[in-house]
């Protein structure tokens, strides 16, 4: 993706290489975790049970297969002025909003099939009150992560963060904190010599 991709007020969406990591990963679940189970199940078992097992298994499979077009179709982010907007979900729909003065960091993932595909995750993190190392929000299927970091954290540095805001003054009240606590610690001090 080029800078332009990230404008402000524009939306965007995953690249289409997201839709083939979501069929390439539900493809290695079936090969690693069900198929090893399920053949012997298959060619061992009674037939009801082989059938019981594998008819939902095929349903579930085809109803993932089936829904995850819909649901990369449904992921959008947008840049606004103040902050950064997403929404995703087939037939529950979320929507979120991070204001850029709330964010304090701006990370890329990138896992091996991720890497495969050429596409990464920018997760972004804010000054919640919550203290969970989870991101606030993360923007999957990026093709250029180093350009919407650095766009975004350019917003953040322009319009300033919340959590450093009065940051000198919180420095001023620890310092009034410490001499309190020395004085303190004299007068136990001179007591104790008594």
């Amino acid at each position: 993706m080029s800078p332009a991709t990230y404008r402000i007020g524009e939306e965007f969406k995953p690249v289409p290489a997201y839709r083939t990591y979501l069929y390439t990963s539900l493809l290695i679940f079936v090969v690693v975790l069900i198929l090893p189970w399920l053949i012997p199940t298959i060619i061992f078992a009674p037939l009801a049970v082989g059938l019981g097992l594998t008819i939902p298994l095929l349903a579930i499979i085809i109803f993932v297969a089936w829904w995850i077009p819909l649901y990369c179709e449904s992921i959008t982010y947008r840049l606004t002025p103040t902050e950064i907007t997403w929404e995703r979900g087939v037939w529950f729909r979320q929507t979120g909003i991070v204001p850029y003065n709330r964010i304090t960091n701006v990370d890329i993932s990138q896992g091996p099939l991720m890497r495969f595909f050429s596409f990464s995750a920018v997760r972004v993190q804010t000054a919640g009150y919550s203290a969970q190392a989870r991101a606030e929000i993360v923007l999957t299927g990026i093709a250029d992560p180093k350009d919407l970091q650095e766009t975004i954290m350019g917003l953040v540095r322009k319009m300033g963060s919340i959590a450093t805001e009065g940051e000198p003054e919180r420095v001023a009240d620890l310092g009034a904190v410490v001499a309190e606590l020395r004085a303190i610690r004299n007068l136990l001090e001179a007591e104790e010599k008594r």
